[in-house]
């Protein structure tokens, strides 16, 4: 038998856990939901829609470094706290990330927020899908907000640039680990975004991020979780960079990683929107 789903308020939390905090003062709850293109879906408009009782908007795409080509590259700490403080969220809060998808782009936001310094931060498990299957509250109203001081403490051990990856590469020193399809990571898909070439980083291993989940997006046991890396190939006493299209299914890794207690991970920021884009970098099909 599994060992029984734990509530971890540092990474993962059940609609159960949630429910029961859900008049807590200090906790604070945001929908990061987001979207490719072709889901011709509207994060913004299905928030304003129906969203859990005092969640407040994170827009993956604004919150973010608007001075890179690249997109929703990590924001600089500065713009982070204006945010943040903005959205009413500060020091000493419980914060709860969900998504419209199930798990998909929380994990972005949960690394996001540990990249700054906090770590009183989770993911709801199976996100807003399984809040509104299990028949539990949604508003359409936005939160009254106030203003809370936040301070930060970035974390440049858990982010990676394309110098760094490349490196690491090379030297055999991480595993560099591969969120995307298995089409996409072998060559044989395009790649969603224009003008970038099939295929992945040599040496990295393919582990879809959809597989490290259920049906219903919640994440697999522990147990399972770990298989999984070890049958796609990865050596867990090593360092582990994850990487994906854009950084943000990369983060569904680094949760999975953090919650099988493999600490030593960082996410490859550019991710496959840089690497893909530089034909003097090396690329591995199959």
């Amino acid at each position: 038998m599994p060992a029984a789903f734990q509530d971890d308020p540092k990474t993962l939390v059940s609609t159960e856990w949630l429910a029961a905090h859900l008049k807590d003062p200090d906790l604070r709850i945001l929908d990061a939901s987001w979207y490719m293109p072709a889901q011709n879906r509207d994060a913004k408009a299905e928030y304003q829609a129906a969203h859990i009782p005092g969640a407040r908007f994170f827009d993956i795409d604004d919150i973010s470094d608007q001075r890179s080509a690249l997109p929703h590259m990590a924001p600089p700490p500065e713009k982070f706290i204006s945010r943040m403080r903005a959205m009413g969220v500060g020091d000493g809060h419980q914060v709860v990330v969900y998504d419209g998808s199930g798990l998909f782009s929380a994990a972005r936001v949960w690394w996001t927020f540990r990249l700054m310094g906090k770590l009183d931060v989770a993911v709801l498990d199976g996100g807003l899908p399984k809040w509104q299957a299990e028949g539990r509250e949604t508003e359409d109203m936005p939160p009254i907000v106030k203003d809370r001081h936040m301070t930060t403490s970035r974390q440049n051990h858990l982010v990676k640039d394309v110098t760094q990856v490349a490196h690491a590469a090379k030297l055999l020193e991480a595993e560099i680990v591969d969120a995307r399809s298995a089409a996409r990571f072998s060559g044989e898909a395009p790649e969603p975004r224009p003008g970038l070439r099939a295929g992945h980083i040599p040496g990295s291993k393919n582990v879809p991020f959809a597989s490290v989940l259920n049906g219903d997006g919640t994440m697999k046991p522990l147990e399972e979780i770990k298989a999984i890396f070890s049958q796609a190939g990865v050596d867990l006493s090593k360092p582990v960079i994850t990487t994906c299209g854009s950084g943000v299914t990369a983060a569904v890794l680094s949760l999975a990683l953090e919650r099988i207690g493999h600490r030593n991970h960082s996410l490859y920021d550019g991710s496959w929107s840089e690497w893909g884009m530089y034909e003097d970098l090396g690329v591995e099909k199959g």
